[in-house]
């Protein structure tokens, strides 16, 4: 007789989690087909092995699968890592690692959030684009070595004067860490999602792409629009106004 109890109800909505959360990922990076023909290879070598106990054939099939296994690991090596990365950023597990690991909380004050507030609303009325990523938690010293460092004490007036329309660094990413701009000029992921509206440009699909890629804070001062925005784990917070810009700051820096 078939026993059938809670273990087993749980057993099926993990894998049917898992399974969904692998279906969006996939979706989301343009792999769909992949991922559908790699269920479809699954369930014929199931099929082979344990419902039709054919040994040669399974056989066969029992070795494409442990070689694939690594295929499939170095082909969606970005896809694992978004998947992963985003299972750490949850906010219920990041609480729970909190019980586990100490860590000093990084105070920031209005000295370090108001000169970047205010270089933003004066860019955004001269309608001068900017992207600014302000790291957290995961370093960006990949980021960092891709543009010019800098290493100076945040000020509004630099800010300005980087993103100058005749700037050379005027097109890259700008990186704050701590209470200093570490570089400028620097090069982002680009976030290849379908759910970007239309109207946001290239800055936006990288404030997106280092927002999905890290726990990073992205601010996008648009050069069509003037418009303010800002991209937390991987969600657009769009036409902000000076206060909300600081509101999101001070509580966002200070996590």
């Amino acid at each position: 007789m078939f026993d059938f109890g809670i273990k087993d109800i749980i057993d099926i909505f993990l894998v049917a989690l898992i399974l969904y959360y692998i279906y969006r990922l996939m979706k989301e990076s343009r792999s769909l087909n992949v991922f559908i023909g790699i269920i479809v290879f699954v369930l014929v070598w199931l099929f082979v092995s344990q419902v039709l106990e054919m040994r040669l054939l399974g056989a066969i099939l029992d070795k494409l699968v442990s070689v694939g296994v690594i295929g499939i690991i170095v082909l969606f090596q970005e896809e694992i890592r978004r998947f992963l990365y985003s299972l750490g950023a949850h906010q219920r597990f990041r609480a729970f690692a909190r019980f586990f690991v100490s860590s000093k909380e990084k105070v920031v004050d209005k000295e370090t959030i108001m000169p970047i507030v205010m270089a933003c609303i004066d860019l955004s009325r001269g309608k001068v684009g900017a992207l600014i990523v302000i790291e957290r938690g995961i370093r960006l010293d990949d980021i960092v070595d891709t543009g010019d460092v800098i290493d100076a004490r945040i000020n509004q007036r630099l800010i300005e004067n980087i993103f100058f329309k005749n700037s050379p660094l005027h097109d890259g990413a700008m990186i704050i860490v701590g209470k200093r701009i570490r570089a400028a000029g620097c090069i982002l992921p680009v976030s290849h999602s379908h759910d970007i509206p239309k109207e946001l440009g290239l800055r936006h699909r990288a404030a997106l792409g280092i927002s999905q890629d890290s726990d990073s804070i992205a601010i996008v001062v648009s050069e069509e629009t003037g418009g303010i925005s800002v991209a937390i784990n991987g969600e657009f917070q769009l036409r902000l106004s000076a206060e909300k810009l600081e509101n999101i700051l001070s509580k966002e820096m200070n996590l």
